[in-house]
């Protein structure tokens, strides 16, 4: 016998009656740093929706899920880099 069906035999524990797993609704943050402010060879500056779509066509971010839109910071007024 298993180690986890003995421990289930010893608590009595009925396995109907545990409940369906299900998956961690944890919060988390994700900074992403050091990213080109001004588009390529262009005066416009990066947008959330620009970073957004980049993300949900990205295979790194299959299951994530954004609560909210990015936040776009310049770091630096002389710097062409944002923080995400």
């Amino acid at each position: 016998m298993n180690i986890v069906e003995k421990y289930k035999k010893d608590l009595k524990i009925n396995v109907s009656d545990i409940m369906r797993s299900q998956l961690s609704q944890l919060k988390s943050y994700l900074k992403i740093l050091e990213v080109l402010y001004f588009l390529k060879n262009t005066n416009l500056y990066i947008t959330s929706d620009i970073v957004e779509m980049v993300i949900k066509n990205s295979h790194i971010f299959n299951d994530i899920f954004l609560e909210s839109q990015p936040h776009i910071i310049k770091t630096s007024s002389k710097l062409d880099i944002a923080m995400i």
